[in-house]
């Protein structure tokens, strides 16, 4: 086993060793073993961070779009040239598999930036006009200010890229929260933007919830943004509206994928394979829950059973495995407790039950014969489990997709293009494929409805949460 490293913070352009003098262990979910210490930061930590970003935002706001753009586009480059160093810190912190998310999650955190930096370009408002006689009005965009964000477990770099972005091409500056877990790829992350951004850009402080707790209740920040769980989004917005801050909330989702009749099974089943075992289920997006047509029903919980057994997990460096193991030993805990309070109804088609005895590796799983009010319909599980109900037609496919708190992606599997409108229209989703599940693209937003948050990430729509809109009138009588 390598030497235990210790990590830092990451804070006006250098690292520095927390106040605190505190740490945390950092654990290979793939061994269950201890590889590293992060630090446990205070208030003290996340002031002098808050500090440095204040600072930075003085001259970062007034930067030109240009210029922004350059060092984005340049930063970009320099993840793409450093893939390698990136996936091996994600990999060893998370135990994805490592060609997986060297194809799979570096060539979009690339394009992620690229996109931003051409977007802060071409920010729009109302044109101006005379709405008064005599009076000139328009629209000014402006950065918020040091905005404060909290990134998860289940995709430490992907999450990153998606909240920095943004924020720093509108002319913000940014105070990042890495999950405990998993602080690895995000420091190196800031490490490398260094070379392109002035010192406060871009800070990282680690450290767990009450480290949390301490950057939303900062007086500085004028924005909060995380992505994670209910509960930690209830948390946040809460004490953010203590003082008025603005909240950006990307929180848990329970999506359905309705398939109809007329789908093609064969390619219905793979990809929803393949969607609901990405990262071992650790998507909110993940394709888990599946409502099935009547006709094809059976058939579709047979297809998706040959999925399970087909498909492997392990350890980053098995070239052949779909996904890595669980994030952490709760995790795996959660996601067991699930199976085993299965009702008496629910039938275990594939897998339910753990892999191996090192590390947190779980079976890929099919469970059917479910009814809508069972709790591993309602509650997010997060994990390698695909759900199955039969429907019987298409309104009470309707009312079981919606019929969760949650409300951030679905997908629909027909052939029929009329019923496709209808579905895409009737459910309650911020997103909704087609005969597919789970792609994401620069240009179009990301984001949910009800208990799964609001503000968008990815798209214009994105980077104008960033932004605040100014009212400027003129008296040109």
């Amino acid at each position: 086993m390598s030497e235990k490293r210790t990590l830092r913070n990451f804070v006006d352009g250098a690292y520095t060793e927390p106040a605190t003098g505190r740490y945390t262990d950092v654990v290979d979910p793939s061994t269950g073993e201890v590889f590293a210490s992060a630090p446990l930061s205070g208030p003290e930590d996340v002031d002098a961070a808050m500090r440095a970003a204040s600072t930075a935002f003085e001259t970062w706001r007034t930067t030109e779009p240009k210029q922004r753009q350059l060092a984005m586009l340049r930063f970009a480059d320099a993840i793409e040239a450093r893939a390698d160093e990136l996936v091996d810190l994600e990999c060893e912190n998370t135990g994805k598999p490592r060609q997986l998310t060297l194809d799979e999650e570096i060539p979009p955190a690339v394009d992620h930036f690229r996109f931003f930096a051409g977007a802060a370009r071409v920010l729009e408002g109302k044109s101006a006009g005379e709405y008064m006689a005599g009076h000139t009005s328009y629209v000014r965009r402006e950065p918020i200010g040091v905005c404060a964000q909290v990134t998860p477990w289940n995709y430490p770099l992907m999450m990153a890229v998606w909240k920095i972005a943004p924020a720093i091409a509108a002319g913000n500056t940014v105070v990042l929260k890495p999950s405990d877990t998993t602080p690895l790829s995000t420091l190196l992350l800031a490490e490398i933007a260094a070379e392109f951004f002035p010192d406060g850009v871009f800070n990282v402080v680690c450290g767990d919830r009450d480290t949390g707790r301490a950057l939303v209740a900062h007086p500085v920040p004028q924005l909060v943004s995380i992505t994670g769980s209910v509960r930690a989004g209830r948390e946040v917005a809460l004490a953010a509206a203590q003082d008025l801050k603005r909240v950006h909330l990307e929180l848990g989702g329970k999506a359905p994928v309705v398939v109809f009749d007329d789908a093609d099974i064969a390619a219905a089943a793979e990809a929803i394979a393949v969607g609901g075992y990405f990262n071992a289920g650790q998507d909110c997006t993940a394709a888990t829950r599946v409502i099935a047509g009547p006709g094809l029903h059976d058939e579709l919980v047979a297809a998706l059973a040959e999925q399970a057994r087909n498909t492997r997990t392990g350890p980053p460096s098995d070239p052949d495995v779909l996904y890595g193991p669980l994030n952490n030993a709760n995790q795996l805990s959660r996601v067991s407790g699930f199976l085993e309070r299965l009702p008496d109804h629910a039938s275990v088609r594939a897998g339910g039950e753990q892999v191996g005895d090192r590390g947190y590796f779980y079976a890929p799983t099919v469970v059917s014969g479910l009814r809508q009010q069972d709790e591993i319909i309602q509650d997010e599980v997060f994990g390698p489990v695909i759900t199955v109900q039969r429907f019987t037609d298409e309104a009470e496919a309707v009312a079981w997709a919606n019929g969760v708190e949650y409300g951030l992606s679905a997908s629909v599997w027909t052939r029929d293009h009329s019923r496709a409108m209808r579905m895409t229209a009737a459910l309650d989703f911020g997103c909704v494929w087609v005969n597919t599940h789970i792609p994401f693209i620069s240009e179009m937003p990301h984001g949910g409805f009800k208990h799964s948050g609001y503000g968008k990430d990815l798209s214009m729509y994105g980077l104008e949460d960033y932004t605040r809109v100014k009212h400027v009138m003129h008296n040109i009588g």
